[in-house]
């Protein structure tokens, strides 16, 4: 992890730090970028709230239960994602970042009652071939026991200045099975999981503030429909296990898309995809 260490005794106002990452994006647009702050953003007892929970649950598709969501774990450090991208040496434009993919390992299962210490840093600056690409690696751990990692890959669309041969990202593979389920999306789903997940990119709120990113409508967040394939999954998951997806195609919304798996040897493989079965997102349990 990253020598400057940031300690928080509570959450950053993700809130606050998008609004402040979005209007430095003006300034950081055109930049060429070096590399990344060598700094991680460290959380010290975080304690889970059971009603944020219970309207993260209801949105995602989740039973409520007292063992936590992994995506629910991504959410709690995603505070400190907004808090490090938003620094003024963060030499990435946030208004640019997609979100590429995700992996995250679940290495016990994690009850609400227990308290968290998170820690999140920058890593795997990379050359893209329409841009530059880096990850947000975060680790929680209960005690002195690692229960969670993962890292949130993002690409800033024509950024430049990462030497190197771009590198080519494996594609997983998608399900063979028919989709199984159908979910229809409504308009304001993105509003819905921003106050949930504290993620208020404005890709997500309304088709005006969509528009000006060049969308036609407003898109579904992908860490929603993360959560939504896992909780389709329900009971059948196992104890621990590490997920993967990739996101393509955006969800528009209103919509519908369409919920698809397969348990292979080695797990789960499952896909969101449009009515023409082109994926929205591709993923697979281990």
């Amino acid at each position: 992890m990253a020598r400057d260490v940031r300690s928080l005794t509570a959450p950053p106002d993700a809130k606050k730090l998008l609004l402040k990452g979005l209007v430095g994006s003006f300034r950081k647009r055109g930049m060429r970028v070096g590399e990344l702050p060598d700094r991680s953003y460290l959380l010290l007892d975080h304690k889970q709230d059971p009603a944020w929970l219970a309207a993260y649950d209801k949105v995602c598709g989740f039973t409520l239960r007292d063992r936590v969501p992994a995506t629910w774990l991504h959410v709690q450090t995603f505070p400190l994602q907004a808090a490090l991208m938003a620094e003024d040496d963060f030499p990435m434009s946030l208004a640019g970042l997609v979100h590429v993919s995700n992996t995250m390992t679940l290495h016990r299962p994690v009850d609400l009652g227990e308290r968290l210490r998170m820690r999140v840093c920058a890593e795997n600056l990379l050359p893209h071939p329409k841009g530059v690409a880096f990850g947000m690696r975060g680790q929680i751990h209960v005690g002195d026991e690692l229960v969670w990692e993962g890292s949130s890959n993002y690409l800033a669309i024509g950024a430049k200045g990462v030497e190197g041969e771009p590198v080519k990202a494996e594609h997983l593979a998608a399900p063979t099975a028919p989709p199984s389920q159908e979910w229809r999306l409504p308009a304001d789903l993105g509003r819905q999981y921003a106050k949930v997940s504290e993620d208020a990119n404005p890709i997500h709120l309304s088709p005006v503030s969509a528009k000006l990113f060049g969308f036609p409508r407003a898109i579904a967040h992908g860490m929603w429909a993360h959560a939504r394939a896992m909780a389709a999954l329900g009971g059948r998951l196992p104890a621990a296990y590490t997920v993967g997806v990739q996101f393509a195609k955006p969800i528009l919304l209103p919509g519908k898309v369409r919920f698809a798996a397969e348990e292979t040897d080695e797990g789960w493989r499952f896909a969101v995809v449009n009515r023409e079965l082109k994926p929205h997102l591709v993923g697979e349990i281990v």
